[in-house]
């Protein structure tokens, strides 16, 4: 693990001795590059991305906390992904490389969100998969609420070659169609156009696959699942996307959205999501959490 300049961003740099990588600003905390042994990356960057102070960073994996979207009276997604965190630790565990992070709001953010807490993110890196981990601490003394999100890009060949499952039978909210409420008829979701969905209480993992590879995602303490994709006009209207940028990203994001974490004074929660990659995805059950 060492520190590197990514893109004119200062970040931490993971690697396995089998060649898995991984890139880690202090910016956000944000995960913006993930490639395991032997494969290729699967996080989105976009080109236009603006890797700079207080910009929120168009790609790879930024943290909402303590609002997801604009479910709230906070800036869209909350405060955290535009702040510099600290490196608060490094360390390898079972031969992999776990890095931490740190944030406690300074005066500024408790102007916007007057809680008393600390924000804590682990990533850490195996040859065909990476952990990730996020912990507040309540240090007030009254109850905390947030909702937040661990907001993965993922890099696909074509989007519309892409299918999603696991999600078969699950309600959610869609947001590209009016805040409606629907269930998800079939296992397996193709992406056409636009898609803004908070799917509710997914239980088991769910499979993004690729013609020619698959990544299997688990979280825990996040029990929804957002899928994501602006489609070709939004995406037209994004300064810092490509006009075709959307084809060549989805969103597949854990979240702890329709019902507000709770945190009581002096208590800790706590949330995690495992991605697995394989040409045929795997099962991440069993995982260790860093």
């Amino acid at each position: 693990m060492t520190r590197v300049d990514f893109r004119g961003t200062p970040a931490m740099l993971l690697e396995t001795k089998r060649g898995a990588r991984a890139v880690v600003a202090l910016h956000g905390a944000q995960l913006l590059s993930w490639t395991p042994a032997g494969g290729r990356e699967w996080l989105f960057l976009s080109e236009r991305a603006e890797l700079a102070p207080g910009k929120a960073i168009r790609g790879g994996v930024p943290i909402c906390f303590p609002q997801f979207a604009s479910l709230g009276s906070l800036p869209k997604h909350g405060l955290v992904r535009t702040r510099t965190w600290r490196a608060a630790g490094k360390r390898v565990v079972d031969g992999e490389p776990v890095v931490s992070l740190a944030l406690e709001p300074d005066a500024e953010l408790r102007s916007l969100w007057p809680h008393p807490c600390r924000v804590g993110y682990a990533v850490r890196l195996g040859d065909d998969r990476i952990e990730l981990a996020l912990s507040v601490e309540n240090t007030g003394g009254a109850p905390l609420s947030f909702t937040a999100a661990l907001h993965g890009y993922f890099a696909v060949g074509d989007v519309e070659a892409v299918t999603v499952a696991g999600l078969g039978g699950v309600e959610y909210r869609d947001a590209a169609a009016g805040d409606a409420t629907r269930v998800e008829r079939g296992d397996a979701v193709s992406i056409r156009g636009e898609v803004d969905r908070v799917y509710h209480s997914v239980q088991g993992d769910v499979v993004l696959r690729e013609p020619d590879r698959a990544l299997a995602i688990r979280a825990e303490g996040f029990p929804d699942v957002v899928l994501w994709n602006p489609g070709a006009a939004r995406c037209a209207a994004l300064p810092d996307m490509a006009p075709d940028g959307w084809r060549r990203m989805l969103c597949v994001e854990a979240g702890a959205i329709r019902t507000p974490v709770v945190v009581a004074a002096g208590g800790t929660w706590r949330g995690r999501q495992v991605l697995a990659a394989s040409p045929a995805a795997r099962d991440v059950r069993g995982a260790t959490p860093p």
